[in-house]
């Protein structure tokens, strides 16, 4: 039998329950076997291997969503001379492309291995990471970083689009344990409506979730509803897809994406700038969960997401940190205290806590593994020092996080 570790510290910190003082963990084989007051747990188990004074032992993070191959972007936009704030939505995505065309699959690898480990520096044990491309995921090979690696979809001609659908699918197939996989169609100005029931046929069939874009921009709105907007006299012109504008379908992005069959519970729908209250009640009834990027909206300068109306109707939230080409860092910490001030009488930093653990896991369907110090799942922790009592007010305004482990191995 593997040995069993255990853990004490100063508290035992589940966001959304109280602080338990003078906790334990116990952990066999990298799963969490026992948490629970230390002198129970050494009574059981022995006396600790590690011991935390001063410190709160919390769930690792679960970045909903993250580009984490786009990690260098900074850098890459200097090299190519393309240093500039883009002034609009349309602006970015065209300054994206012309960026991409000039990075080669070793950087990619190099600026996914640094995002990987960004994310574990900042207490992020978990990831819904979008993948571009199948040969990238060999990065993952050497890292306990979990979560889920979803397949990025994205295309217009149904001949090209095939192809890259089937590799997706075989790429899938390979990722195991302690990740797993899902797809990414990646927005609706991005995707040909008619390939949507190919793409929702492949996730029903091979039991994939899905993480889609949704309603980011007010460009997005434009397009799909009457089809004009900077989009469709901008950037299609630019990659070549002018012949595949369509004619104004009056619809909305979440119309868009339903009516392709690709809204569900098992459909992580980020960003929700523009959704309309018709829209969220949608997402609603159809059981998504939706994931704020505040940092990244602020960023693009897209607005902010009606979290009031989220809360109302009682759509399960959870948060991402995007990817370093619209965000400052891949710090859910940062994000939280963002956050705050984004959503102000809104969200709670409790609330925010829980949604950067429970509900991070919950939204990559994986809340069997992670977002909580529980018997059974991968124990995967921070160690946050404090210089007081363990509250929410006092890990984000004055902790500090000294450690993290993934399945029981602390990292140093």
């Amino acid at each position: 039998m593997p040995p069993i570790i255990l853990y004490t510290a100063s508290w035992l910190y589940n966001p959304g329950s109280p602080p338990l003082a003078g906790g334990a963990l116990a952990v066999q084989d990298g799963y969490i076997l026992a948490a629970g007051p230390a002198d129970e747990l050494i009574r059981t188990y022995g006396p600790p291997t590690s011991e935390f004074p001063g410190c709160a032992i919390m769930p690792g993070f679960v970045n909903a969503h993250t580009h984490l191959e786009l990690t260098h972007f900074p850098a890459w936009r200097l090299r190519g001379g393309l240093d500039y704030h883009p002034r609009r939505f349309v602006d970015w995505i065209i300054q994206m492309i012309k960026v991409r065309r000039g990075i080669t699959e070793a950087e990619l690898r190099a600026s996914l291995t640094a995002g990987i480990q960004a994310s574990l520096r900042a207490g992020t044990t978990m990831v819904g990471d979008i993948i571009t491309s199948p040969d990238l995921l060999a990065v993952y090979a050497d890292t306990q970083l979990g979560g889920r690696l979803y397949l990025e979809l994205l295309g217009q001609d149904s001949l090209l689009f095939e192809p890259r659908l089937t590799q997706a699918l075989t790429a899938a197939a390979t990722i195991g344990n302690p990740r797993t996989a899902g797809l990414s169609p990646h927005a609706p100005y991005t995707l040909h409506q008619t390939l949507l029931p190919a793409i929702a046929a492949a996730a029903g069939q091979h039991t994939l979730p899905i993480s889609l874009h949704l309603a980011e921009s007010r460009d997005e709105t434009d397009l799909l509803f009457d089809s004009s907007g900077p989009l469709a006299t901008e950037l299609y012109p630019y990659v070549g897809w002018q012949d595949y504008l369509p004619a104004p379908r009056k619809t909305t992005p979440a119309r868009f994406f339903d009516d392709g069959n690709l809204l569900g519970p098992a459909t992580l729908a980020v960003h929700g700038v523009q959704l309309t209250p018709a829209d969220a009640a949608l997402l609603k009834q159809r059981g998504v969960t939706l994931c704020l990027c505040p940092r990244s909206n602020h960023h693009l300068a897209v607005g902010t997401a009606p979290v009031h109306l989220f809360k109302k109707l009682a759509i399960p939230l959870c948060l991402g940190t995007d990817s370093l080409a619209s965000n400052d860092s891949l710090s859910l910490w940062d994000e939280i205290r963002f956050a705050v001030d984004c959503y102000r009488g809104e969200l709670g930093l409790e609330e925010l806590l829980q949604m950067a653990t429970q509900g991070g896991a919950r939204g990559i369907g994986m809340a069997d593994q992670a977002g909580s110090l529980d018997h059974g799942k991968r124990a995967d922790f921070q160690v946050v020092e404090l210089k007081g009592p363990c509250t929410a007010e006092q890990l984000l305004t004055q902790g500090h996080l000294v450690d993290v482990a993934i399945a029981g191995r602390l990292l140093g």
